[in-house]
């Protein structure tokens, strides 16, 4: 599902123009962004949380020049879904 299917079937539940839509699911990710970018985390009860991970520093290779290189600590955005949210899925999605 792309952003543009998001921005039409909640143009076709509410009967809001599509530009409207668009215009808040776009302020909608850029709040989200914002906010992890600063270092807040974002809790969404009953669907999941925005939260930032923090990654430890690493030894890496660099396998074109032959040599190691040295990852430094870093945070990384990720997406935690709430545990309601999380047994809906597997109840309705089943395994192939």
């Amino acid at each position: 599902m792309t952003k543009a299917d998001i921005v039409n079937k909640i143009s076709d539940k509410t009967g809001m123009e599509k530009s409207e839509v668009q215009t808040i699911v776009e302020n909608f990710m850029g709040v989200v962004k914002e906010s992890l970018e600063s270092g807040d985390n974002v809790y969404l009860r009953g669907f999941g949380s925005f939260i930032l991970k923090k990654r430890a520093e690493k030894t890496g290779r660099n396998i074109s020049k032959n040599t190691t290189i040295r990852i430094p600590a870093h945070y990384i955005p990720a997406f935690k879904p709430a545990k309601v949210f999380s047994e809906t899925v597997k109840a309705q999605v089943k395994v192939d």
